[in-house]
């Protein structure tokens, strides 16, 4: 896994600041509140609401 897991614990939507957890492909953190995922990107998590994606489970 890319992102740590010391990361994971620190991490907040940006939007809500509600918990996020990390995609089952580990490709993306997702906030199940705002209903968005953050992309990681070269293992580096994008944090910004505009970048963020619909989450459609």
């Amino acid at each position: 896994m890319a992102v740590s897991n010391e990361l994971l614990e620190i991490l907040v939507c940006p939007k809500c600041k509600g918990e996020i957890r990390l995609t089952e492909k580990e490709d993306g953190l997702v906030c199940e509140s705002c209903r968005l995922i953050y992309e990681i990107r070269e293992d580096i998590p994008i944090m910004l609401i505009d970048e963020a994606k619909p989450y459609n489970p």
